[in-house]
Formats: structure tokens, C-alpha cells, sequence
């Protein structure tokens, strides 16, 4: 194993862990502040307490996202300092932008949010809530147009052996980014539908032994149960949607990950869609992989018609080295690469396998749920003990979905770490294995992965346990008199203040 190998476990492992946080905040914001609006609006008591029960959860999943997400832009310095010199006149805009964005607006509306229950105006306090959602997918878009930037470079000219930017609108506006912002969104929607769906089919299961029919704790944890479901629902479509459009702009900008994604050894036209294969799909020649298809459906999914041609593994190899090289640089920074021949394949495997996982998680979430809804008609609630063990699978799927789809989305473009444009400026691509820092040992880089990789376990513990201990304290562990009968009326004949209006 060598720096690079280690190197990019590291940031794989912390980038995977990291983006477990990410999708749960961006919906469940988003979420929170819909929910905050019915009650600003109507109310409604039952408003409030999703609101403030499920804002909790979204503040500690904020918290260790804000903890890991600190380590990803350390480690450009620390162990791809050559691809932050090579890249840095365009990727510290979009970076600079989500700075602003997450460590001023977000942490400040957020912060009036939290201490302001009880000492801003509702309307204002609701303000706060939908600054801080909007703040965080703006905060999200930056992020993403940066990582567009490096699967399609744009905007820039190349100057002195570097890109140099020329127009951040290109890169904003990047029809990469503009593909994957409305699929990030909806994975994350996903992610928090299931999470509502999860944790109030337990509590609905709990109530339906210790509590009566018209308890308002059930009335809450059904709202929030239909509301999941329907969330996760749409969000399904959206990601359909939108994951179309992104297979047809990969057809255009990554033929090789398209190839990839089907393990493609041969140019096909009309090309089939692989829906499972069996046998060994890392080899590029294909000779032992025997697949259920569907005939001409990835020629659609490519380029909207069921007759045009999808290249091939074996051909793009051909045309990769013809334009880009065959040979690795005969450079002493590349190490034992260095004037090795090129794999433009990446691992097919991954690849393969990582987008039917991608899809199939998906498609479990929303079908689970459709079953929720179904489950839960007409106030019932199942009684058996596999409803709440039903809810906790609903809290995976999408969150393994949204995982094995980055996994895919970054593996997919190996061995480049900036993937050359087809149509942009040459020269702007740059390989993964330039990009690690020189002059770092494989012990340094294997001592700094174990420690990460330790305290990320040790931060995962805590969460689990944070989420775990609030979720099953259910609503009397974020607004206390909930559920208690109010007080008689006093002396003056003025009633007390209600149970809920202690926010404000």
C-alpha cells in the first residue's frame, strides 16, 4: 500500500461519514421550518411539538455534521496539497462562497433560532428558521458546483500549466452542478422523510399499547408519520427525474463512468440496460459475466432514443490513450506510477454494483414508504413487533442509497481527480495520483487515517446515543407539560398560561 492508496481511503472514509450528516440536515431543516409555519399559522399545539421535536434532532445531527465536515477542507492542505495548488484559482471561490454562507448566515439565523423562542416575534423566530434552511442548500449548491467543477471543468483558460478562472457564473451555473443540486435535494428528502417515518412508526407503535385512541402524542407522531412518507414519496420521483438527466449528461461529459456503471466492455447499438449481472465484472473484456437486460434502454437513457450507440470499455480505452496518454508522466512525484501505463478503467465492481445499490435503496425507501401509509390507514397501527423493527429499516435505505451513489459518482471517474472536458480547454485534467501531497510518508498518512478513523467512530457513538436518548424521550423531552391538564383558574379568574405557550 502506498500514499495514494492510503490517501484516498482517508478521504473516502471521511467523506462517506461525513455525508451521513449532510442529506438529514438539509431535509429535516427544511422540514422543521414547514412544520414551524403550520403552527405559526394555525395554532395548532400539535405543530409545535413536531417542531420542537424533531428541530432537536436536527440540531444534533447539525452539530457533528458541522464537527466532520471541518476535516474535509483540512485535508486539501494535508494530504492533496498538489491538486489544491493545481486547482486553487477556481475551487477557492465556490468553497470561499460556502464558507460565508454556512459559518455566517447559517450559524447565525440558526443561532437566533435556538435562543430566540422565547425573545423574538413569532414571525421573526419563523424568519430565522427559513434563513437558516435556505442557507444550508445554499450552502449545499456551492459545495456541489465545486465538485461539478472537477467532474466537468468550465469556466476557466489555461495558463502556465494551471486553470485560471475566467468566469465563476460559468462555473455556478455548470450544467453538472445544475443536474446535481435537484438530485442531492431530493436524496436528501429522502434521507429525512425516512427518518420521520422511522422514529414516529415506533413511537405510534408504543402508543397504540400504553395510550387511547385521541392521545394528542399519537395525533403527532401519525402527522409526522404521513407527512415522512409523503415526503419520501415525491422525493423518490424527484431523484428518477433528475437521475435521468444526470445518466444523459454522464453519456456526454463521462462516457467512460457510463460505461462503467453497465459493465460495458463492448460498444453496443442499440446498447441493453443491464438490470443484474453474474460472474466476474472487473474484467474489462466481459468474458464471464452473464446479464439479465433490457434491450435498447440504456440507448435511452443516454441520449433519449432506443437506437443511437454506447461506447464501450475496450473502445474508450483506446480513445483515452490516444488523446490523454498511455503512460503516466515520467515524474519522481508519481512514485512507482511514474512512466506506467494508464488504467482508464475504473473498478467495475464498484461501479457496477454501486449504482444498482444506489437505485435499489431508493426504490426500497419509497416503497416502505408507501406501505407506512398503507400500514397506518384509517388510524390503525399494526401491532405486531415487526412494525417498529419496519420503521428502523426505513431510516437505512435511503441513507445507504444516498452513500453508494457518491461512491459511484466519485470512483466512477477514476483515474482522474479533474476529469477532462470533451468539449472544454485542453490540458485542464489532472490525474489522481498527481494530486497526493509530495514528501508525505505512507506512515504519517496511515497514522493520520487510524486517528480520524477512531474519533470518527468514537463521534458516531455519540450521535446514536444523542439521537437514540431524545428520539425515545419522544415530545415530553422537548416541551415538559406536554400532555399534563392545565391548572384551574385562579383567584383573578385569569387562566393559566397554556402548556405550549411558554414559547413565547
Amino acid at each position: 500500500m502506498d500514499v495514494l492508496d492510503v490517501a484516498r481511503w482517508q478521504f473516502g472514509i471521511t467523506t462517506v461519514y461525513h455525508f451521513l450528516m449532510v442529506p438529514l440536515t438539509i431535509g429535516l431543516s427544511i422540514l422543521v421550518a414547514g412544520m414551524q409555519t403550520a403552527w405559526v399559522r394555525t395554532g395548532n399545539p400539535r405543530y409545535l411539538a413536531m417542531t420542537k421535536f424533531w428541530g432537536k434532532l436536527m440540531l444534533v445531527n447539525f452539530a457533528m455534521g458541522v464537527v466532520t465536515g471541518i476535516v474535509q477542507e483540512f485535508q486539501f492542505g494535508m494530504a492533496w496539497s498538489a491538486y489544491s495548488r493545481f486547482v486553487g484559482d477556481v475551487f477557492g471561490a465556490p468553497l470561499a462562497m460556502e464558507a460565508l454562507v454556512a459559518f455566517f448566515v447559517e450559524s447565525t439565523f440558526l443561532g437566533l433560532w435556538i435562543f430566540g423562542w422565547d425573545r423574538l416575534p413569532k414571525r421573526v423566530h419563523l424568519a430565522c428558521a427559513w434563513a437558516f434552511s435556505l442557507a444550508t442548500i445554499a450552502s449545499a449548491y456551492f459545495i456541489l458546483a465545486a465538485n461539478s467543477w472537477m467532474q466537468h471543468p468550465v469556466g476557466i483558460e489555461f495558463v502556465d500549466g494551471r486553470p485560471r478562472l475566467t468566469s465563476i457564473w460559468a462555473v455556478l451555473t455548470n450544467n453538472t452542478v445544475l443536474a446535481a443540486f435537484p438530485h442531492t435535494v431530493a436524496g436528501s428528502f429522502a434521507v429525512a422523510g425516512a427518518f420521520l417515518v422511522g422514529i414516529a412508526a415506533w413511537h405510534l407503535w408504543k402508543k397504540h399499547r400504553d395510550s387511547a385512541e385521541d392521545d394528542p402524542d399519537r395525533r403527532v407522531w401519525r402527522a409526522s408519520l404521513k407527512l415522512g412518507s409523503w415526503v419520501g414519496i415525491v422525493a423518490f420521483a424527484g431523484l428518477a427525474i433528475s437521475g435521468d438527466l444526470q445518466g444523459k449528461l454522464m453519456f456526454e461529459q463521462q462516457p467512460m463512468k457510463m460505461a462503467a456503471a453497465e459493465a460495458l466492455c463492448h460498444t453496443e447499438e442499440p446498447a441493453s440496460f443491464s438490470v443484474f449481472a453474474v460472474g466476474d465484472v472487473s474484467r474489462a473484456d466481459c468474458e464471464s459475466v452473464k446479464s439479465i437486460t433490457v434491450p435498447a434502454l440504456l440507448s435511452f437513457l443516454a441520449k433519449n432514443d432506443f437506437s443511437s450507440e454506447v461506447k464501450g470499455v475496450e473502445d474508450l480505452v483506446q480513445e483515452y490513450r490516444a488523446k490523454y496518454g498511455a503512460n503516466y508522466p515520467d515524474d519522481p512525484r508519481l512514485g512507482e506510477l511514474a512512466g506506467k501505463p494508464i488504467d482508464y478503467v475504473p473498478a467495475l465492481p464498484v461501479t457496477y454494483w454501486g449504482f444498482r445499490l444506489m437505485i435499489g435503496f431508493g426504490a426500497i425507501s419509497a416503497g416502505m414508504a408507501v406501505l407506512a401509509l398503507w400500514f397506518t390507514r384509517k388510524n390503525r397501527v399494526p401491532p405486531g413487533r415487526w412494525f417498529p423493527l419496519f420503521g428502523i429499516l426505513s431510516i437505512v435505505t435511503p441513507f445507504l442509497g444516498n452513500s453508494f451513489g457518491w461512491i459511484f459518482t466519485e470512483m466512477g471517474r477514476q483515474p482522474f481527480v479533474v476529469v477532462p472536458n470533451p468539449t472544454g480547454v485542453d490540458g485542464v485534467w489532472m490525474y489522481t495520483a498527481q494530486a497526493v501531497s509530495a514528501g508525505v510518508s505512507v506512515g504519517e498518512m496511515l497514522t493520520s487515517l487510524v486517528a480520524l478513523t477512531l474519533v470518527y467512530g468514537v463521534l458516531a457513538g455519540v450521535e446514536v446515543f444523542l439521537l437514540r436518548r431524545y428520539a425515545r424521550a419522544g415530545i415530553p423531552g422537548v416541551l415538559p407539560s406536554w400532555n399534563k391538564p392545565p391548572e384551574p383558574a385562579g383567584a383573578d379568574g385569569k387562566k393559566p398560561e397554556d402548556v405550549l405557550a411558554f414559547a413565547y
